[in-house]
């Protein structure tokens, strides 16, 4: 989150039209947070769009593309695989963005398979909120402990590797409800 990954996303579909490419933008119909009809990145540059339900929906309404975007292809069911790949086997250049892991440091949904069967792949990071450094994982601040929760700012932060592991560790202890009591060591039987 925060990376840029929709704003490069948007860029390089700009591009394709400035072409004169015939180019169609997807969403899942979940990303619903700027309206359905237009991908919108955190700066606010924006592109219209079309939200699909599923997948499979991306093949019949691409058939007379030469470039096609995906926007937030993590929530997307498996079936994305197959649909940007049979895409890019009849020709069509298939620009996709999405996270690669979830809130909880995992590889998110299609992604790492996206990524295995791409010809390029970009990775870009956002900046960790407290060390500065490139922010790896997205760190969800509430307690909702569902896949898929579309929020901000409020709802998440760019955290480092090291800082996503300080906090995550935090979390488990807070949960396990465990005090700082004083340990004292056993007595030893020569003493």
């Amino acid at each position: 989150m925060f990376s840029g990954k929709t704003e490069e996303l948007i860029r390089r579909l700009k591009r394709a039209t400035f072409a004169n490419l015939n180019v169609a933008i997807f969403k899942p119909e979940v990303d619903n947070r700027y309206g359905t009809d237009k991908v919108v990145s955190h700066d606010a540059n924006e592109i219209i769009s079309t939200a699909v339900p599923a997948a499979a929906n991306i093949s019949l309404l691409a058939d007379n593309c030469d470039v096609v975007g995906i926007d937030e292809a993590q929530f997307f069911d498996d079936e994305i695989v197959r649909v940007c790949n049979d895409l890019a086997n009849r020709g069509i250049r298939v620009i996709v963005a999405g996270l690669d892991m979830d809130f909880k440091g995992n590889p998110f949904g299609p992604m790492p398979n996206l990524m295995a069967t791409a010809e390029y792949v970009t990775k870009v990071h956002a900046i960790c909120t407290r060390t500065g450094q490139l922010a790896h994982h997205s760190f969800r601040k509430g307690e909702n402990d569902s896949l898929v929760m579309l929020g901000e700012t409020e709802e998440y932060e760019p955290l480092s590797r090291a800082a996503f592991h300080k906090l995550m560790v935090r979390e488990k202890v807070r949960k396990m409800n465990v005090t700082s009591e004083t340990v004292t060591p056993k007595k030893s039987k020569n003493a």
